[in-house]
């Protein structure tokens, strides 16, 4: 007898139950569903940490959104003024008027004063750590491309001959916060906005972080002479592809 006559009856119990079943409410299949299980089991052993989530939207504290407010300075109209000690960032509009924005700045023994101007601006800038960086952090990689993954952000102002920039940020958190190489920080937004209203050649009046100054209220002091680095030097711009996101590390 050959399998298909020894079978017969299980077959023809098997079509009986099918055509007495909705088609809609179930499809049968003789066949085992290998790849259904291969799936199963794909999932069923897939590592948790491989499960990315998206990040929370961050609410940025009322006091650190960019807003005109009252502000008091002899600093010519178009100027930039950095409150250190107050994570503010003005661009003097004059008549007793300035743009305020909320800014992350150096953290404690990484903070600096003085008088820049604006040497060069760019959009979704390329980062390369300066030496003095990579000896403190060897783990840094030697250059990131610009882009969303990048830590400088959307836009950077680079000031003077120095390493120092204001830019944009992928970490809006760290915004009123005290966390950097000394550099200093903005939204991506506000960067973009502040990239837009200077020009190369403006002036950027930084305050240092010990004189804590309203100047909202009062008229800034006259600032130190500039104390940077004796190592400080120009940011430099390679090529290459984007490797790390960081936060506190510029």
């Amino acid at each position: 007898m050959t399998n298909a006559v020894r079978h017969l009856p299980l077959l023809v119990l098997i079509a009986g139950f099918a055509a007495l079943t909705p088609a809609k409410s179930q499809t049968f299949s003789l066949l085992p569903n290998l790849f259904q299980q291969d799936e199963q089991q794909t999932l069923a052993y897939a590592p948790e940490d491989e499960v990315v989530q998206e990040e929370q939207v961050y609410e940025m504290p009322a006091h650190l959104k960019r807003q005109v407010v009252n502000y008091q300075t002899k600093e010519l109209p178009g100027t930039i003024v950095i409150d250190t000690a107050n994570t503010y960032l003005y661009l003097v509009l004059g008549e007793g008027r300035a743009m305020r924005y909320g800014i992350g700045v150096g953290r404690e023994g990484f903070t600096w004063s003085g008088t820049q101007k604006i040497a060069n601006k760019a959009e979704w800038p390329d980062w390369r750590p300066p030496s003095e960086m990579i000896a403190r952090q060897p783990y840094l990689p030697r250059f990131v491309a610009g882009g969303s993954h990048n830590p400088l952000g959307a836009r950077a102002l680079y000031l003077g001959n120095t390493q120092y920039r204001i830019h944009g940020t992928n970490v809006p958190r760290t915004i009123g916060q005290k966390v950097s190489s000394g550099c200093i920080r903005m939204t991506n937004d506000d960067v973009t906005d502040l990239h837009a209203r200077v020009t190369v050649g403006t002036k950027v009046v930084v305050m240092p972080a010990s004189n804590t100054v309203r100047a909202e209220r009062n008229e800034i002091q006259p600032t130190r002479q500039a104390r940077l680095p004796q190592n400080a030097v120009p940011v430099s711009r390679l090529q290459g592809p984007s490797v790390i996101r960081a936060s506190e590390l510029y």
